[in-house]
């Protein structure tokens, strides 16, 4: 039933889709027929009206002869003194040529005028409002020659086109001009133009109109409109307050306009610009269809024809074929519907038993194969979906067993982070807590539901740099382990973490958020410290021997001499000089130990560290010329001035530079190089090529005392030491025997 309905369905719209394409090309094609009669139509007009302006060109051209000649004979009849023509002698005149009547137009002030007519309303009508007119007739007058491109022009004589006069408005009259210098006025002759009309009427494209719209029902109106003028004033006001309506500048050339729309102006007007047809659609006053076309005729006075069509020309017909297309389309789906009802039950049959089949399937029972009998697709089909059964049915139990897996890694990862003694933190890439562990929330004083989702302070303002770069490392793909760091919990007090930064990545490998491992190692710090001050207490009990055996042996060189002078009463300057050998040896002693005692206040400046190693360079460079060695330096740009104690950071390097060149006692190369390590610290490494250090001593460098030179007591090193360490820097030695010692001295860059 279901399919009878989705072919019928499918049918339907298929044959609706054929109806509406139908109906959509039958129509365009109709307007394209119609739109091809009505231009047939329009070209017919068009050669109608040529043929008519041709035969009234033809007709002025002879009445204009005319008119020269009753002219000419008029002048030779009237006296060249225009006082002494009457309108009496005028009138017998007009009879006796044959003309309607004769006028005499003389130049007043700024005007020309009529100043003698046989016809009495004529009289004192002037032209200097009518354009063109008084253009030729001042022509007339001044040269005897015409130039204006209007109306006939031959010698001595103009003759305007066929046109109303202001004294009779109605009626379209011909006249004439003569002038040959002999007068003083011009001799105007004029016909009156009912025969005229006549001829137009006959000739014109009017009797072509009214025969066509009486012959086709279906056209309610063809008109000829003057593009320029349609829909503007086409008037000549004059001085009397009355307008004038030239025959140029008439709207409607031809036909009748009684079937007005809004639209009509600006289409008139667009088709008479761009040279192109224009077919539209819209409704009458009356309600009536109709379709309006515009046909431009082009020429020396363009013009564009208007037929009104009636729409049921088109719809009329196109509703008839489509109530036909509809009917068949409908009986033809009727047929269908039945005939696929009929086999529809046919087809379905196995389909509802494979249909069967799969919705155990969906259900989770894989039970019995479903069989159909045959070689058809529903055969195949058939055994398709009994081969799914039997894949999904395996892949459902491996699916149970990865599930039972996967849920008891979570139960023990849960159980993990839940009961690990470490703080466990999880943040998105903005740095808003996503995840946190029981651990957390005991170390840091915030619970679960507090966390999430924001950005806990945890870390001290000093600290935040540090954090930050660890974190952009992270975030890059990196890894930092076991970072020494302080956090800061809810109540705001610091303690000491030890912290493991990882990335958590997602499914495509990209990071996705970070988690940080830290575990509280304040009771670590603590015992540390405590070792820390059990050593120094060992140092300085170390050092109080080591001073002691120092002074003691110069002490003993005094108290020999001052008993010698004691009791032999004799003072000799070897002994007094030795004397204060001794004690000057003492006072150095005591003097390096003030070094490693509480550090005073120190003056701590900004300096160039380049500018105190070149100092140390020129003080030293006579010592490394005697030794036979060279003083090589290399310094990187842009190096940051540090926060130091000059005096204290020259006397470090002087001593590193002494020691390497007193190691090179074959001569060589010691190479002082500065560079950046990164924006907080620069480090200085003295590379000499000297004996080098066993590596069983380096341990002990540094230690008071402890020396390989003969003249030496081991002391510069450890101030040394102490200085860089004052300074917030930190000195590392390395060294090969036979190869030399690499020294390298970090200091941290002053903060701006």
């Amino acid at each position: 039933m279901k399919l009878s309905l989705y072919i019928s369905v499918i049918l339907s719209i298929i044959l609706s889709a054929n109806i509406v394409l139908y109906y959509y090309t039958s129509r365009d094609t109709l307007k394209r027929d119609l739109e091809g009669q009505v231009r047939m139509v329009a070209q017919e007009i068009a050669v109608v009206v040529e043929q008519s302006d041709q035969a009234s060109a033809y007709l002025q051209e002879q009445l204009g002869g005319k008119l020269r000649l009753a002219a000419i004979s008029a002048q030779g009849e009237l006296d060249p003194d225009i006082r002494q023509v009457t309108d009496e002698e005028l009138v017998k005149l007009s009879a006796k040529l044959e003309v309607s009547h004769i006028s005499l137009l003389q130049r007043v002030n700024d005007d020309i005028v009529v100043v003698k007519s046989s016809d009495p309303k004529a009289v004192n009508k002037g032209v200097k409002e009518l354009g063109y007119w008084y253009t030729a007739l001042d022509q007339l007058l001044a040269s005897h020659t015409v130039t204006v491109p209007q109306g006939q022009k031959l010698v001595n004589f103009w003759s305007g086109p066929l046109e109303i006069s202001t004294t009779d408005p109605v009626h379209i009259n011909k006249w004439g001009y003569y002038n040959d210098g002999s007068r003083d006025y011009i001799v105007s002759p004029f016909l009156k133009g009912n025969f005229l009309e006549e001829f137009i009427r006959v000739t014109g494209p009017d009797t072509l109109v009214n025969k066509l719209l009486k012959e086709n029902p279906m056209f309610f109106e063809m008109t000829g409109f003057n593009p320029v003028y349609f829909g503007r004033d086409s008037t000549y006001p004059l001085s009397d307050g009355t307008k004038l309506t030239p025959e140029a500048r008439k709207p409607i050339r031809f036909g009748t306009y009684q079937l007005p729309d809004a639209r009509d102006e600006a289409e008139i007007r667009r088709v008479h610009e761009d040279g192109r047809s224009l077919m539209t659609e819209g409704n009458l006053s009356d309600g009536r269809r109709v379709i309006k076309s515009f046909i431009p005729i082009p020429g020396s006075k363009p013009y564009v024809i208007g037929i009104v069509t009636d729409a049921a020309a088109v719809y009329g017909v196109l509703k008839e074929q489509l109530v036909k297309h509809i009917f068949i389309s409908l009986l033809l789906l009727a047929i269908i519907v039945a005939t696929s009802y009929l086999f529809a039950d046919y087809f379905i049959r196995p389909l509802d038993r494979i249909l069967e089949k799969v919705n155990r399937i969906a259900a989770g029972d894989f039970g019995p194969p479903v069989t159909i009998r045959g070689t058809d697709e529903f055969s195949l089909l058939a055994d398709r979906v009994n081969v799914m059964s039997d894949n999904l049915e395996a892949s459902t139990a491996r699916l149970k067993e990865t599930v039972e897996e996967l849920n008891s890694t979570k139960q023990y990862l849960e159980s993990f982070i839940t009961n690990t003694s470490d703080s466990i933190q999880v943040v998105d890439l903005e740095g808003r807590t996503i995840l946190t562990n029981q651990a957390f929330e005991t170390m840091y004083g915030w619970d679960a539901n507090e966390a999430w989702g924001e950005r806990l302070p945890l870390i001290p303002e000093d600290r935040l740099a540090e954090t930050g770069r660890i974190y952009n490392l992270v975030k890059e793909g990196g890894q930092v382990t076991d970072v020494e760091t302080v956090h800061r919990r809810k109540n705001g007090s610091c303690f000491d973490v030890s912290t493991t930064v990882s990335p958590i990545r997602g499914s495509r490998g990209e990071v996705v958020a970070v988690a940080s491992i830290s575990r509280d190692i304040t009771g670590r710090k603590q015992t540390e410290e405590m070792l820390r001050r059990s050593e120094k207490l060992s140092v300085v009990g170390q050092l109080a021997a080591g001073v002691a055996h120092e002074i003691r042996n110069p002490l003993t060189t005094l108290r020999g001499f001052v008993q010698l002078q004691k009791e032999g009463g004799v003072r000799k300057p070897a002994h007094l000089d030795l004397m204060l050998s001794e004690l000057d040896r003492i006072n150095f002693i005591v003097s390096e130990f003030m070094v490693l005692s509480k550090p005073h206040v120190q003056s701590f400046s900004r300096k160039d560290l380049g500018q105190i190693i070149r100092d140390i360079v020129a003080l030293l460079e006579p010592q490394a010329i005697m030794a036979n060695v060279v003083l090589v330096t290399e310094f990187e740009s842009g190096i940051p001035e540090v926060e130091c104690v000059e005096n204290q950071l020259k006397q470090v390097f002087v001593n590193l530079v002494k020691n390497g060149l007193e190691a090179m006692d074959e001569g060589g190369e010691l190479k002082i190089s500065l560079k950046k390590i990164d924006a907080n610290r620069v480090m200085v490494r003295i590379v000499d090529e000297g004996c080098g250090i066993p590596a069983d001593q380096l341990h002990r460098l540094g230690e008071p005392f402890f020396t390989n030179k003969e003249s030496g007591n081991g002391l510069g090193l450890m101030v040394s030491q102490q200085i860089i360490s004052n300074h917030k820097g930190h000195m590392l030695i390395r060294s090969e025997i036979g190869k030399g010692t690499c020294i390298d001295v970090t200091l941290p860059v002053s903060q701006p």
